[in-house]
């Protein structure tokens, strides 16, 4: 069974930036589709990113040009990068893994995009 391990987010102001880290676990981590999703208050969870076993990336619109996801599966980590920060990019960000019917979840990390 996968874990997983958020960090990295924090209070930025805008235009800033915060690199989220999600630290997995398990043999076969690089065959995992992994994703980002955000939550913001009252609002429901929305898919941000996600990277493929093949590397291939898809965004959500509204961070386009501004956020990247990548991986590094020998450290079995997927990142966040997201620059250009804005208030409305404040949430609790959650990363997951899917391999087949399998899905997980981390715990979540706050990101908090405020003056």
């Amino acid at each position: 069974q996968a874990q997983l391990v958020e960090s990295g987010g924090g209070l930025v102001q805008p235009g800033g930036s915060l690199r989220l880290s999600c630290a997995g676990s398990g043999s076969i981590f690089s065959r995992y589709t992994m994703a980002w999703y955000r939550q913001a208050s009252g609002k429901q969870r929305e898919l941000v990113a996600l990277i493929t076993s093949s590397h291939n990336t898809n965004y959500a619109e509204s961070v386009k040009g501004r956020f990247t996801i990548f991986r590094d599966n020998a450290k079995k980590t997927v990142y966040l990068q997201m620059n250009s920060l804005k208030p409305e990019d404040t949430g609790d960000y959650y990363c997951n893994s899917v391999f087949g019917a399998e899905s997980f979840w981390g715990q979540g990390t706050q990101v908090t995009v405020s003056s």
